[in-house]
């Protein structure tokens, strides 16, 4: 059972092992906001758990930094312990929650006999979040504000970025990790993902806390050289089209910053949203 690290001033980490997944609990005088909820109800059940052993109150808000499931589907659970507490997310994650969750769940399904955590991910019940901004939303949590920021679309079309200012702490979601490449799924946006980045760095000083979604803390720094990494696979796929290469040529063929089998979605994403022009028809 993971405990929370004070990471900042009233700012809490605690790092899971499933998923290396990071969830974070910022405090003030009213209460608790509890950033992501881990990957099934009996996940989260722990992380209430701990929680409670900080002795620091009550959860009166939940935000999900997107809508994967090992972000979201703890959000039952927090309900279930704390009442109807808000949950905070951008539209798209919020209106993705559902969906993305029940595919989750059928892969699971399909995979039952060789994951460990499948019957409590399949038998978890999904909330999607129900406080909903398309842009930008401030908690008034009385001697501290809390920033919710969607700086563009990167990791999904849904991420967000929490910003603690008197604390100088910046969470990140999947738009960073740490403990791996970033994470090109189905649903991501690889040739936006570096400009969006952009702003997360214009969020950030020398002295920034960066909590990323799956790792270890990290600084600026960290994320400057991921933010370069993201933006030469972006340019990889732009030039690759504009050669008149399949997705599979260019996948084949490039020397990207990451292993190719994580990067098949973002290629093959990638091509599909180039806008008109931006590829050339193979000549031969």
């Amino acid at each position: 059972m993971a405990d929370f690290l004070e990471v900042a001033p009233r700012v809490w980490v605690a790092h899971h092992d499933w998923f290396a997944l990071n969830i974070a609990v910022v405090g003030s005088e009213r209460g608790l906001v509890v950033v992501d909820t881990h990957a099934s109800t009996q996940a989260a059940r722990e992380v209430i758990e701990a929680v409670r052993r900080l002795g620091r109150g009550e959860v009166t808000a939940v935000v999900n930094t997107h809508e994967h499931f090992d972000h979201t589907f703890g959000n039952h659970a927090f309900r279930a312990a704390y009442g109807v507490v808000p949950i905070h997310a951008h539209e798209a994650a919020a209106a993705a929650t559902v969906p993305s969750g029940e595919r989750i769940k059928r892969v699971y399904a399909a995979h039952r006999d060789d994951e460990p955590h499948a019957d409590e991910v399949i038998e978890t019940p999904i909330v999607a979040a129900d406080q909903t901004f398309s842009s930008a939303r401030v908690l008034d949590l009385g001697d501290r504000r809390v920033e919710l920021v969607h700086p563009g679309r990167g990791h999904t079309a849904g991420d967000l970025v929490v910003a603690v200012p008197d604390a100088d702490v910046l969470l990140v979601g999947d738009l960073v990790e740490e403990s791996g490449p970033p994470g090109y799924g189905e649903d991501c946006w690889p040739l936006e993902w570096p400009a969006t980045l952009d702003v997360v760095l214009g969020a950030t000083t020398d002295a920034t806390v960066v909590v990323p979604g799956h790792g270890a803390v990290v600084d600026r720094g960290f994320v400057e050289s991921q933010r370069a990494a993201v933006g030469v696979v972006a340019e990889m796929i732009r030039h690759g089209a504009a050669q008149g290469a399949s997705p599979e040529e260019t996948l084949a063929g490039s020397d990207w910053p990451w292993g190719r089998d994580g990067l098949v979605h973002a290629v093959q994403r990638g091509y599909a949203q180039l806008p008109p022009g931006g590829r050339r028809l193979p000549l031969g």
